[in-house]
C-alpha cells in the first residue's frame, strides 16, 4: 500500500483529498501546517507528498528542501497559478504542479501516474464498504470477510480498477481466465451473478447490452 502525506492547511481540501486517496486504496496521513509536515517527514517514510505552498509557519518551498534528501516525489497543490509560480515550483524540485481549484479525478490520475513512474503502487482497492487486498487476496465488506473463488476475486479486482467503465465480455474473460474468448459467456455471466449475490451488488454491477458489464459508483 502506497503511503501518501498530504500537507494542506485548508481543512476542507485536506479532508476531500484524503477521503479520495483512501477510496483508491492509498494510506494517507495529513499535516495542517509546515512544522507538522516536517515532524511527520522525520518520523515516517512516504511514497509521495502532496504539498501546499502557502502554509502557516513553514512554507512549501522550505518543506520541499526537507523532503529532497529522501528522494520522495512531490506534487505541489497550490492557489499560486501564475506561469512564473509553476516554473519556480518545478525548478525547486517538485515532480508535478496542480493549481487550485482542481478536479479530484485529475489529482487521482496524476498521483497514479507519478507512483507508477516511481514504482510505488497501491495493493489495496476500496469501493464503498468493500476492501480488496491484492497481496493477501482477501475481501471484506464492512468488517465481515467475503469468501470468493480465485476467478471471482480476479474479476472483482478488474471491475473495481475500472469502475464506471463498460468492460467488454471478451476483455474480462481474457484478462481473468487468461485464454482466448471463443464466444461462450455462461462462465463469465455465472461469476458475475455470484459476485452480485455475495456482495449485495445487484444494482452496482450493471449489464451493458451486447457489451458486457460496468461497476457503477
Amino acid at each position: 500500500m502506497a503511503e501518501i502525506l498530504v500537507v494542506e492547511d485548508d481543512e476542507a481540501i485536506a479532508d476531500l483529498v484524503c477521503l479520495n486517496l483512501n477510496r483508491e486504496g492509498y494510506h494517507c496521513s495529513c499535516a495542517r501546517d509546515g512544522m507538522e509536515g516536517i515532524r511527520l517527514i522525520g518520523k515516517g517514510t512516504y511514497d509521495l507528498v502532496l504539498l501546499d505552498i502557502m502554509l502557516p509557519g513553514v512554507d512549501g518551498y522550505v518543506l520541499l528542501e526537507e523532503i529532497k534528501p529522501a528522494g520522495t516525489p512531490v506534487i505541489f497543490l497550490t492557489a499560486k497559478g501564475a506561469v512564473e509560480d509553476r516554473i519556480r515550483g518545478l525548478k525547486a524540485g517538485a515532480d508535478d504542479y496542480l493549481v487550485k481549484p482542481f478536479q479530484v479525478g485529475e489529482l487521482m490520475a496524476r498521483v497514479e501516474a507519478l507512483l507508477r513512474r516511481t514504482g510505488a503502487k497501491s495493493t489495496v482497492l476500496r469501493f464503498g464498504d468493500v476492501t480488496v487486498c491484492l497481496d493477501s487476496r482477501q475481501v471484506t465488506k464492512g468488517d465481515c470477510p467475503v469468501v470468493l473463488t480465485a476467478k471471482e476475486f480476479d474479476l472483482l479486482a478488474e471491475l473495481i480498477q475500472h469502475r464506471n467503465v463498460a468492460l467488454y465480455r471478451e476483455r474480462l474473460y481474457e484478462t481473468v481466465w487468461k485464454e482466448p474468448f471463443l464466444g461462450e459467456t455462461r462462465t463469465l455471466d455465472a461469476h458475475i451473478q455470484r459476485l452480485r449475490r455475495k456482495l449485495g451488488w445487484e444494482e452496482r454491477i450493471k449489464t451493458i447490452f451486447r457489451i458486457g458489464y460496468r461497476l457503477e459508483g
